[in-house]
C-alpha cells in the first residue's frame, strides 16, 4: 500500500511534471475554465449515479477520475498563484471547527 501524499509532496508532483513543458502554467482565468469543465463532469457523473439517464451509449462515468482530474486542476492554480495548499487547508478546517461547532447534529 501507498503511503498517503501530502498537499505539500502533491503540489511538488503537480509541479515537477508542468515545468517539464516550456509551456508551463496556464493563465489563472484558463485554469478557472478547467476547473469548470472537470467540475461539470464531476457533476455529470454524480447525475448518473443519482438519476439521470446516461444517453444511449454514454458511460457513467468514474467519479474517482474525475474527482482527480479537478484535483490536479485546483493544484495547478495552487502552485501557479503561490498557494500552499497545506497551510491553507488546516486554516480551513480551523475555520470550520470554530464556526460550525454548533451547527450540526453530533453522533
Amino acid at each position: 500500500m501507498e503511503t498517503p501524499l501530502t498537499f505539500k509532496e502533491a503540489q511538488k508532483e503537480v509541479d515537477a511534471w508542468i515545468s517539464q513543458f516550456k509551456e508551463g502554467y496556464f493563465p489563472p482565468l484558463l485554469m478557472l475554465a478547467r476547473l469548470t469543465e472537470e467540475l461539470g463532469e464531476v457533476a455529470r457523473v454524480l447525475a448518473h449515479r443519482h438519476g439521470k439517464r446516461p444517453k444511449p451509449g454514454e458511460a457513467e462515468g468514474d467519479l474517482a477520475e474525475e474527482l482527480a482530474d479537478l484535483l490536479f486542476v485546483l493544484i495547478s492554480l495552487a502552485n501557479r498563484e503561490g498557494i500552499d495548499l497545506e497551510t491553507a487547508f488546516r486554516k480551513a478546517m480551523a475555520k470550520y471547527r470554530e464556526r460550525d461547532k454548533e451547527r450540526w447534529s453530533r453522533k
